[in-house]
């Protein structure tokens, strides 16, 4: 089961990202859950300077870029 976290505040692109992050759970056919963290302390902590910012599995794997359901696709499946 994978742990997806998308970290980010109220933007478009953060939205976006969780939602990406979703369909590509759902199009690989993999459990998961996926989370938004939005809490300025949380993101900081986690040493994340830019949103949106993506985190599978406890491993940062992108930082200040919108993703397509392809990319994270491409990233699920490694």
């Amino acid at each position: 089961m994978r742990e997806i976290k998308v970290f980010g505040s109220c933007c478009s692109k953060c939205a976006t990202m969780y939602y990406n992050c979703r369909a590509a759970l759902d199009a690989e056919n993999l459990q998961g859950t996926v989370s938004k963290v939005e809490e300025v302390i949380e993101i900081t902590k986690n040493g994340i300077m830019f949103t949106p910012a993506l985190m599978i599995d406890d491993v940062l794997v992108s930082e200040g870029k919108l993703l397509t359901v392809k990319q994270i696709r491409a990233l699920l499946v490694k």
